[in-house]
């Protein structure tokens, strides 16, 4: 297959590509340097656009972080893993998004956030019959890691529900290994 190459672009194009963009979902400043740099016709002006980015106030990861933060817990009910991780994909500094993540879920209650999520994800069948069964259990167990809660939280919500708790102890234990 014949591969085509982006045009590349000047200072004038490349600041029009970064506003249409922004234009149709925000970035944080590492995707959209990607972005730039692919289309690029000096490398010089991805610094020079970028800057003017900051400047206009287009371009603040800082207050991206927090937005993506929110949006996961608030539209999604998702964990604090979660939403580091997601920012981490998106390419926000590591030290921006672990303060925006601790500041959006600061006063977050991950218990009850869990038992949300739980019964989001299961209204179709009673919890406490479904989650009786072992493998619904661990099933349950790996979805809540998926969806970013603590290991040691989601085990105390599961434990409610389980017909024989212990079984829940040897999860624990490799959880406790894995997050020290």
């Amino acid at each position: 297959m014949n591969q085509r190459t982006p045009r590349r672009l000047d200072t004038e194009a490349l600041w029009q590509y970064a506003l249409r963009a922004l234009g149709g979902r925000a970035h944080s400043v590492g995707e959209l340097r990607q972005k730039l740099e692919r289309r690029a016709e000096r490398a010089a002006d991805v610094a020079a656009v970028l800057a003017r980015l900051k400047e206009c106030g287009f371009l603040d990861d800082k207050r991206y972080a927090e937005a993506v933060a929110s949006w996961r817990l608030d539209s999604q009910g998702l964990g604090k893993v979660r939403a580091l991780n997601d920012l981490r994909k998106r390419r926000v500094a590591p030290s921006v998004a672990e303060k925006a993540v601790a500041k959006v879920y600061d006063e977050t209650d991950e218990v009850a956030l869990i038992e949300a999520f739980l019964r989001r994800k299961y209204r179709v069948v009673a919890l406490d019959a479904f989650l009786a069964e072992p493998k619904n259990l661990a099933s349950a167990y790996r979805r809540l890691r998926v969806a970013g809660f603590n290991s040691s939280n989601s085990l105390r919500v599961l434990k409610r529900f389980a017909r024989e708790p212990e079984l829940l102890d040897g999860l624990e234990d490799e959880a406790g290994r894995g997050e020290e």
